[in-house]
Formats: structure tokens, sequence, C-alpha cells
């Protein structure tokens, strides 16, 4: 396993995430500049979030444009291992590398709070160790968050299992009180149809450690890597 944190103008949780990272592989964590085009034998990407480019046009659409993201793209299609986190999400999305849109929330804010997540199932790595009954409180932080996708699309992904979050209250009931942003069906993250590609919205690598006053987003990385 060979980790790599795809930098680009205005990412901000790069640290953040890299420091989570380092407790799951005793190889260097490798920062991979949005200008470069050698993945440098990463098998496993990362897309933090932040405000790529200022967010000017859509958020993601110029980040989509840099040299690297050619290389991310055929790493994928090849079945490697993509993840994007916020920002990251939204680059995936601009970039074709999974379905539909983030939007603008529907109140027009930025929303900085804690939100419950619901696994969508345990049949990605990124939810394969989680409890589908259970809730995890994790961070979000984005003014356009609202994921978006036609009819069609969105039943694809019911009928491939590509839904892998929904928003929840903390008893696991999804519904319109329980949607921070607008998303259809209460969407916070998917993975394209070979589970290979993930997005998520919430930040679960704000939500590591006691000094942050919340662990829940260890067990979304300890079912990334294997960890019991």
């Amino acid at each position: 396993m060979k980790i790599g944190v795809v930098i680009f103008p205005g990412s901000n949780c790069d640290r953040d995430l890299i420091r989570v990272l380092n407790d799951y592989t005793s190889q260097p964590i490798l920062e991979l500049w949005h200008k470069d085009t050698d993945l440098q034998g990463c098998t496993h990407i990362f897309l933090p979030g932040g405000f790529t480019y200022g967010d000017y046009l859509r958020t993601g659409a110029i980040a989509k444009l840099s040299p690297i993201m050619e290389s991310v793209k055929n790493h994928a299609n090849a079945g490697g291992f993509v993840m994007g986190i916020c920002n990251g999400f939204q680059i995936l999305c601009e970039s074709g590398l999974l379905p539909g849109a983030l939007l603008r929330n529907t109140n027009r804010q930025f929303i900085c709070e804690n939100v419950y997540l619901k696994p969508g199932s345990n049949q990605t790595a990124i939810n394969k160790s989680l409890d589908t009954e259970k809730t995890y409180c994790i961070p979000i932080a984005h003014g356009e968050g609202r994921f978006y996708c036609d009819e069609s699309t969105h039943a694809e992904l019911m009928n491939n299992n590509q839904i892998i979050f929904r928003y929840a209250d903390a008893n696991g009931n999804v519904n319109d009180s329980t949607n921070p942003n607008g998303s259809i069906d209460n969407i916070a993250g998917i993975c394209n149809e070979g589970k290979n590609v993930f997005g998520m919205m919430p930040h679960p690598e704000r939500a590591y450690s006691d000094f942050l006053l919340n662990t829940d987003g260890k067990s979304f990385f300890n079912s990334l890597f294997d960890v019991n």
C-alpha cells in the first residue's frame, strides 16, 4: 500500500488527512502536486477538502482540469482506489469519476456543523465494517454540498448499492428534517459502480481524536484499511 494525497491550490484539509493516514502505513504519505502527472506508484489516492482555485465557477470545475487529474482518472479506470472528501467529492463528480453533481445548499448558506450519517450498506471498502443500524457523528463544512442526480441515475445508485452514506438523526431516522443541505434522498456519499472510487461531503478526518472531542471518524478509516 502506498498512499498519495493530491494537493491543489486552495486545498486546506490536506494536513489533517495526512495526519490521520499516517496511522495506517509505515511509508511516508506522498503529497502529489496538482501540476504533476506522476502518481509515483501510489495505490491509494485521496483528494482532500478545501476550496480549490477559490471555488471560482463551480466547485471543482477548474481543479478537474489540473494535469494530475488525467492520471487519477486512469488510475481509477484501471480499478485503483480513489477517495474524495468534501471538495474532493466535488472534483470527482466534475471529473466524471462519480455520477451526479454537488449544488449550492438549499439555504444558500455555508453550513459548518456536526451531522449524523447512516451507512447505506456495508458492501464497500469504506463502510464494510460499519454498523448499518448505527449512526456516526461527523462534521460537515460546505456551501455547495447538495447532491443531485436525475431519476435514472438515482435508481442505478440504489440498485447497485452505490449510496454509501445518508444524512440521518442520532436515532437513524432519514427524512427531510435530517437533511442539512437538500441533497436528493439525503445522500451524503456515494461510490462508482466498480466500488473503487468514493466521495463524501462530511469530514471523517475531523472526527478522529479525543482532542477533537469526537472519534467517530476512526470507524471509516478502520473500515478502509481493514483495522478491527
